[in-house]
């Protein structure tokens, strides 16, 4: 069923840059009640990650292809390839996104063919736990809010290394191998793990809880979700993270929810995932709330 105007989202752009092949913008979504949308490209890559977090239980699903019912989690950041229609559905809420997008042009000459996505592949473009293409996009939010000398040139550079790095991305996506990934049941155990207690599970919890050796659990998680399994319980711990600090929980006290030692060790681990501190990342997301809702009241 189509969504009803009521329920789409309010969107608004907060900052554009844009450069030869590529447009990145912050752009800051108020979502009134549970909503399903669909995204659509024709001939550009799609790139979202989220400053942030998500809304509660946002799924994503190809339906042309997968059908109706088949959803999987949306991570941090996701990509949407040209000519895919993407549905979206989630909880309520505020959230804010770099968005950026990409000639399709610029991706495949620097890949050096045209990449064709089946299926399971498809799913792989959910949640990217790339550190690389990470990095390269906060690097892209601190251009586009502070844009420098020669921003627009920067911003070319950077949107043409973001270019190989999708492009080497898919490239892996489409030759991993399509077996021998771990069953729906079993990754829906370990999200339902992560999502009930903060601390950090041991691969040996998390093995046993699917009946599997630590190296099939492994092994089986990176043909399924196209990344470790280190990799994405800390995305995971660090979405949980920025949640509990949006909502006013301090860093002491989420430090010792996560089960970290200290509050300096927390620091320390979101720092290295997220790029800034706890306590920035709060003030700048505060500021720029506070601003998206003052320009709404105007």
């Amino acid at each position: 069923m189509p969504p009803t105007p009521a329920q789409q989202p309010t969107i608004s752009v907060d900052a554009e840059l844009s450069a030869p092949g590529i447009v990145a913008q912050i752009v800051r979504f108020a979502i009134p009640e549970p909503t399903a949308t669909f995204h659509e490209v024709s001939d550009r890559y799609h790139v979202n990650m989220c400053l942030t977090p998500r809304p509660l239980n946002s799924r994503g699903g190809f339906r042309d292809r997968w059908g109706p019912h088949r959803f999987e989690r949306i991570g941090d950041i996701f990509m949407l390839p040209p000519g895919e229609k993407l549905y979206v559905k989630g909880e309520s809420g505020k959230q804010a996104s770099l968005i950026c997008t990409i000639d399709s042009a610029l991706v495949h000459e620097v890949v050096g063919r045209d990449l064709t996505w089946d299926d399971q592949h498809l799913a792989a473009t959910l949640d990217i736990a790339s550190a690389q293409v990470r990095a390269l996009l906060f690097r892209i939010t601190a251009e586009v809010r502070h844009p420098g000398l020669a921003a627009p040139k920067m911003l070319e550079l950077l949107g043409a290394e973001l270019a190989i790095e999708l492009g080497r991305y898919c490239y892996e996506v489409a030759e991993r191998p399509v077996t021998g990934g771990l069953a729906g049941w079993r990754l829906r155990l370990i999200d339902e793990r992560l999502a009930e207690n903060l601390e950090a599970p041991s691969l040996e919890e998390l093995a046993g809880l699917c009946g599997l050796s630590v190296r099939q659990l492994t092994r089986g998680f990176r043909v399924s979700r196209a990344c470790s399994i280190g990799d994405y319980i800390e995305q995971r711990r660090m979405e949980a993270a920025k949640r509990l600090l949006m909502e006013g929980e301090s860093v002491k006290a989420v430090a010792f929810a996560m089960g970290f030692a200290s509050p300096s060790s927390f620091t320390f681990a979101f720092r290295r995932a997220v790029g800034t501190t706890p306590t920035t990342f709060r003030q700048r997301q505060g500021r720029a709330l506070d601003a998206a809702l003052a320009n709404a009241g105007s």
